[in-house]
């Protein structure tokens, strides 16, 4: 039987043998008892791994038909596979404008020999050039954050295979449910699992996802050496959160269409980025991530910080915080963070679950406040 992803979601992990239990227990014993050779067992020390972990692998790794592993949070998992994949290639190639935490990261592993060249991935020709000068790694985003530009992966792919170039997707913004980076042309996929994934602003984790076992092998290594493991608490929650992804983006995705739709013909509102807004790449947008543009969208103010920081704060729904994906709608003036590229007056918006009509409402009062 051939079952939808979102079925296959739902059910993954749990077994169907009398006494079953209706969600797969949590185990947080450290180690596991054995007095006989050490590789007599799976696992005998809890930074080898966990029951916990590995459903939550097993459902991530059904999204995207790939071996899945879990992290203590998205950006333990970048360093991993930054560090895997330069262990033959010294140089790593990114979005200018994309997540500054990574290329603040990217910064500080040049200590360690990784030189980091940023690019605009929109310009084909220009990376094109910067693959063939040096063994590289290609660290793609689509959509960016905060800007919210869709960038043509499969094009990427193909001039990432034609210089054997590994080409790693930072997939936290689309998530598996809206994008799946590796039938592109990607070699591996990085979540933020604190975002969308999970869904509830309650658990610090992040995944790699990936078909090449060598590299799974190599990033598992990394894992478990540095111990940046997940807990097993936080993996349950996420498996918990996991299960309702295509049924919460699909909603934040029409939540934050038509926010976004609003902002435009707002006249405190100078421009909108949202997946499909612009002509440019409308119908890239719809053909890479055809069930929805996804929760997270960003509009620049008329005017300078400080109205941006009025206006978020005047809202009585939307609540004021970083981060994005949850249920519950948030904003904040992206600027404030020192090493962020964005304009003073940007505001990142995510959409939640509210009510269309209660969100927008909201929105339209806040940017009215004094």
């Amino acid at each position: 039987m051939t079952l939808d992803t979102s079925t296959r979601l739902v059910h993954s992990g749990q077994g169907r043998e009398t006494g079953s239990p209706s969600t797969p227990p949590i185990h947080t014993g450290s180690i596991r008892l054995s007095a006989g050779d050490a590789d007599e067992l799976d696992y005998s020390y809890g930074r080898e791994g966990n029951p916990t972990w590995e459903v939550l692998e097993q459902a991530l790794g059904e999204l995207e038909d790939a071996r899945a592993l879990v992290f203590a949070s998205g950006q333990a998992a970048t360093f991993a596979l930054i560090m895997a994949l330069t262990e033959e290639r010294s140089r790593l190639c990114l979005p200018s404008d994309g997540y500054f935490g990574a290329r603040l990261l990217a910064g500080m592993l040049q200590r360690c020999g990784i030189e980091s060249v940023a690019l605009d991935l929109a310009d084909l020709a220009k990376v094109e050039r910067a693959l063939d000068v040096h063994p590289s790694v290609l660290w793609a985003e689509s959509p960016t954050n905060p800007f919210l530009r869709v960038l043509d992966l499969e094009k990427l792919g193909r001039l990432a295979a034609q210089t054997h170039t590994p080409m790693v997707v930072d997939n936290t913004t689309a998530t598996a449910a809206l994008q799946r980076p590796l039938d592109l042309g990607a070699t591996a996929v990085m979540t933020s699992l604190t975002k969308s994934s999970s869904g509830h602003a309650d658990v610090l984790l992040g995944a790699v996802t990936t078909r090449d076992e060598g590299l799974a092998e190599r990033v598992l290594e990394w894992r478990t050496r540095a111990g940046s493991i997940a807990g097993p608490f936080e993996a349950w929650l996420t498996l918990r959160g996991l299960r309702t992804l295509p049924l919460r983006i699909a909603c934040q995705s029409r939540n934050a269409a038509a926010i976004a739709a609003f902002l435009t013909e707002h006249a405190r509102v100078r421009r909108v980025h949202y997946p499909g807004l612009d002509p440019a790449t409308r119908a890239l947008a719809k053909r890479q991530m055809p069930g929805g543009g996804g929760p997270l969208l960003s509009f620049e103010l008329d005017g300078d910080s400080n109205a941006a920081v009025r206006v978020v704060r005047a809202s009585h729904l939307v609540r004021p915080a970083s981060s994005f994906g949850g249920l519950q709608s948030s904003w904040e003036r992206r600027a404030r963070w020192p090493g962020e590229t964005a304009p003073e007056s940007l505001i990142r918006f995510s959409a939640g679950i509210e009510a269309e009509a209660d969100l927008i409402a909201d929105v339209e009062s806040a940017l009215e406040a004094p």
